[in-house]
């Protein structure tokens, strides 16, 4: 069997991009070598990489994403992209792998684009039936009308970039006196800022993975920070966090968790694997957000989910790698 060749793309433009980067070490150290040849491809700007085993570098070219390898041009069969935020999330490198005609991994452009941005994603989901957080949109050179915002959000609410992910320029306000500078804060990460009414409750994450033409849904993960929220710091520092699989909830709300996020995944047009974080709330689950290139590492939520079903990461990756194909 002629082995295929995989694209592993990683870096990416946002302060998500050293995630990335860990993403794809893990990956590549886990993915089946029997099965596939895999190439690093590092993005970042318009700086196009491929980063040699023996450590040399050499240009990809944009015009057909080719490289080449012992002065032999490499065409690529697929692209697993572990890029976490721009340009790998939220749809713009899908657009350009759909005009080369190269498959990839995960979720394509209109998916990516439109829950990438937390305002849009959760106007969908509750248009398809979920539950959110009351919520309110301002853009950069708007009038921040503190007033307005607290009578619909109320205190304590968070406040993040509308574009963006692992909780990068977050607060968590609970004061009003600390709204105004919370919201500069996140227009620091990004031109658009999402103001959420605190929900109070315990939160929980699920996994659906795409095998082929059937929807694994993944044991929930339960969440409990020891900082304020589950922030930037607390994802990835393990002794800031607990992470407890399967959740300990109460049956029936993993089974409302589960329908939820399968139901979402397929009104999104999810592909590959997607993971849907909820605040449990008097039984009821509010939706927050989908990842749609969650964390891949071994540590990752995703990872442990699969785990606790006996779904290896070798096995995961190449279950991502043959959807694509």
């Amino acid at each position: 069997m002629t082995k295929k060749s995989i694209a592993l793309v990683t870096g990416g433009d946002s302060g998500e991009s050293v995630i990335s980067l860990k993403s794809a070490q893990i990956i590549k150290e886990n993915i089946d070598l029997a099965k596939f040849n895999v190439y690093t491809i590092l993005i970042k700007g318009a700086e196009w990489l491929y980063l040699m085993d023996s450590g040399e570098k050499s240009e990809v070219n944009k015009n057909d994403f080719s490289i080449i390898e012992n002065q032999k041009k490499v065409i690529f069969d697929a692209v697993f992209i572990a890029i976490h935020g721009t340009p790998g999330e939220d749809g713009k490198l899908q657009g350009y792998f759909d005009m080369l005609k190269i498959p990839y991994t995960f979720s394509g452009v209109t998916c990516s684009s439109i829950t990438f941005n937390k305002s849009y994603c959760q106007l969908l989901a509750k248009s398809y039936g979920a539950t959110t957080a009351k919520s309110v949109l301002i853009k950069k050179g708007e009038k921040i009308k503190l007033q307005e915002i607290l009578h619909i959000t109320g205190l304590p609410c968070f406040v993040k970039p509308n574009n963006g992910g692992s909780s990068i320029g977050m607060s968590k306000v609970t004061q009003e006196d600390m709204l105004e500078k919370a919201i500069l804060t996140a227009f620091e990460v990004d031109s658009e800022v999402q103001i959420e009414e605190y929900i109070q409750g315990t939160e929980v994450t699920c996994g659906i993975l795409q095998k082929k033409n059937e929807l694994i849904a993944l044991p929930l993960t339960e969440i409990r920070s020891k900082r304020e929220f589950f922030d930037y710091t607390s994802k990835y520092d393990p002794s800031l966090a607990e992470e407890i699989t399967p959740a300990n909830v109460k049956p029936e709300i993993h089974a409302k968790c589960k329908e939820i996020s399968l139901h979402l995944f397929k009104k999104f047009d999810c592909r590959g694997v997607s993971r849907f974080d909820y605040i449990i709330k008097n039984d009821t689950p509010y939706f927050l957000e989908v990842n749609t290139i969650p964390g891949l590492s071994a540590a990752s939520i995703v990872p442990k989910q699969a785990g606790v079903m006996g779904i290896p990461l070798k096995e995961l990756f190449t279950i991502l790698i043959e959807n694509a194909l």
